[in-house]
């Protein structure tokens, strides 16, 4: 793994149903702090750590997403979790997805992840292999405790409140409450689509 003064890009994975202003401010708080190249947004089109998919497709979580990006030009919106077809079952496994960034010529990167997630880092599919082939942005709150795997390299970004959650926004949504922390482009997608809307609407 590249050390030192070298540029990493930021991996930032996940559901994205819907993105929402917190995401957005991580990413550009550990592009700030830590100097990466770009973040890569990546949205899961099944993530395996998820007992419930996608309230929407996995096209619609992209279309959101390029909106959402279009305001920054460090982020990038990346379609290599995309699923072959309707019937791909396969499990977004984040080592696949670094396997493929590396063989599409991406150098050293950065994954983006908060502390509750990176608490289960030896769960994941290949968990060893994925500490080998990155390092790691733990999003942290006040006062919490980040146990490191032996051989993770691990950073810390600090400051940023995660006051916002997709399941809190969708709720929301579901009831007609578009007062949402959404960026405005994303919220007239949601219109225009009818996403999220309630069954019983």
């Amino acid at each position: 793994m590249a050390s030192g003064g070298t540029v990493h890009l930021g991996l930032f994975g996940g559901t994205f149903d819907p993105v929402h202003d917190t995401h957005l401010r991580i990413a550009g708080a550990a592009a700030d702090q830590f100097g990466l190249g770009g973040v890569l947004f990546i949205p899961a089109a099944r993530p395996p750590h998820k007992t419930m998919g996608a309230s929407a497709t996995y096209e619609d979580r992209v279309r959101m997403l390029q909106l959402a990006c279009a305001s920054d030009p460090r982020f990038e919106v990346s379609r290599v979790e995309a699923p072959a077809d309707s019937d791909d079952a396969r499990p977004s496994y984040s080592i696949f997805t670094i396997e493929r960034l590396r063989a599409q010529g991406s150098g050293p990167m950065s994954f983006l992840i908060g502390a509750d997630a990176f608490a289960e880092i030896r769960t994941w599919h290949r968990w060893q292999d994925v500490i080998e082939s990155v390092e790691f942005i733990v999003v942290t709150r006040p006062g919490a405790v980040i146990t490191i795997p032996p051989g993770a390299t691990v950073r810390q970004l600090d400051g940023v409140e995660s006051l916002d959650s997709s399941s809190s926004v969708r709720a929301k949504l579901m009831l007609g409450d578009f007062d949402v922390p959404v960026p405005d482009a994303v919220i007239r997608y949601i219109r225009d689509k009818g996403l999220y809307r309630s069954r019983a609407a």
